[in-house]
């Protein structure tokens, strides 16, 4: 199958060799998006909240840059460095998704890129 790779400069550029995300057939597959602003490629300040809710818009970018919503999304996996954080994240995340929510996993990581609190990935159907 054919690989189309999704770029948007509504979210931040890729730090390494990959794509924002790339769509296979219907389905767009995301890289990981940890919270940082696309104007000035800085890790946003604040807490767990201020990063997660930054890490949502990131992801709302690249899903309408791929011709979706985040309403599309059917998968997520967030990666978190406290899974104390876990009821905070999720209250964050009932502002941008509504039922059925996606199907998702969560995981306590020893570090992620640049200090982040949290990064989370996603997969989204056509």
């Amino acid at each position: 199958m054919k690989k189309q790779s999704i770029h948007t400069d509504n979210a931040p550029l890729a730090i390494g060799p990959y794509s924002q995300a790339v769509r296979v057939g219907e389905t767009v597959y995301f890289s990981g998006q940890i919270a940082l602003d696309p104007k000035t490629m800085a890790l946003v300040a604040g807490d767990i909240e201020a990063q997660t809710r930054q890490v949502f818009e990131n992801l709302q970018a690249v899903s309408e840059a791929a011709g979706g919503s985040l309403s599309d999304i059917v998968k997520l996996t967030l990666y978190l460095i406290d899974l104390s954080h876990f009821s905070r994240v999720n209250a964050v995340m009932e502002t941008f998704f509504s039922k059925p929510y996606p199907a998702r996993v969560t995981l306590q990581v020893a570090a992620l890129p640049k200090a982040a609190l949290i990064e989370i990935e996603a997969v989204m159907a056509g």
